[in-house]
């Protein structure tokens, strides 16, 4: 169910509130692209400035404009475990058919921490699960060995991989072998991930270009080595604007220069430095996306 190029989608807002037309616009566009499945509520989707409401309303919606076409794969994750699983629940019910849930965030849980908090999930809210590492928003790592412990878990099907360390991810995929579907969490790391192994990527350049990044998964996928690299390379100068600044604000300022959404943002977030939206013009008009 979870490989390819799945997409981390943004959360369009419109004067404050999620703009349901241009959420929906997104989906059937990534659907019409290649996308293999799509992630809402992730932090790419703003997750933490979404109240309760809106939070379960864009699952919700991505849910019923999918309607089963692929996968839908629900961000669920909380720095509270029982938080989480009332979340996850909700989208459960709603139909999701996956839960993308962050290692709890600021309150620094020991890798014994991590472990519980996950396995407490899985027995409670039976749905499949994916492990989402981010050390660098989450100050805590989610190691090798806590991975393979958790991997043994029946719905703990898969691991949202975005330190950068290929070491790691080599070491996730040597533990675990098949018990787990290692992902992309960084569309650099994408391709020699999936060259060690891995099984795609939640990706944010996948928001711009949903095209390319399902066509460099699928040329792997197909042993086609040579097509991916080239197809790699071609991306790096979009993977390197994608993060200009703090995801989501130079892809959310890229769908609003590409006309599919309005430059809107929830503070904290803001709009991009006037220097930095120059390069990143100057990046999307050499790919002729604007």
């Amino acid at each position: 169910m979870f490989n390819g190029s799945i997409v981390a989608i943004v959360t369009p807002f419109s004067n404050e509130k999620v703009d349901e037309k241009a959420f929906g616009d997104l989906i059937e566009w990534h659907i019409k692209e290649g996308t293999s499945a799509i992630v809402p509520c992730g932090t790419t989707g703003e997750s933490a400035t979404l109240n309760y409401e809106e939070h379960q309303r864009v699952i919700e919606l991505a849910i019923e404009i999918v309607n089963k076409r692929i996968p839908v794969i629900a961000g669920t994750g909380a720095n509270s475990t029982e938080e989480t699983i009332m979340i996850t629940r909700k989208a459960q019910k709603a139909g999701a058919d996956g839960a993308l849930l962050v290692s709890p965030y600021y309150n620094k849980p020991t890798q014994e921490g991590i472990y519980r908090h996950y396995r407490k999930i899985a027995t409670i809210v039976d749905i499949p699960i994916i492990l989402y590492n981010v050390p660098g928003r989450t100050s805590s790592n989610i190691l090798p060995d806590t991975v393979a412990r958790l991997a043994e878990i029946d719905n703990i099907v898969a691991i949202k991989e975005a330190t950068g360390n290929m070491r790691q991810a080599s070491d996730i995929i040597r533990l675990c072998s098949d018990k787990i579907k290692v992902l992309s969490g960084d569309d650099f790391t994408t391709f020699p991930l999936m060259m060690l192994g891995g099984k795609g990527t939640i990706s944010v350049t996948a928001n711009i270009v949903p095209k390319m990044v399902s066509e460099m998964c699928s040329f792997i996928n197909r042993g086609l080595i040579d097509d991916a690299r080239k197809m790699h390379c071609k991306l790096e100068p979009l993977n390197a604007a994608m993060f200009l600044e703090t995801n989501p604000i130079p892809v959310k300022t890229a769908l609003a220069l590409m006309g599919k959404i309005k430059e809107e943002f929830r503070l904290p977030l803001c709009e991009m430095a006037q220097a930095n939206k120059n390069k990143l013009r100057e990046v999307l008009q050499s790919y002729d996306l604007i």
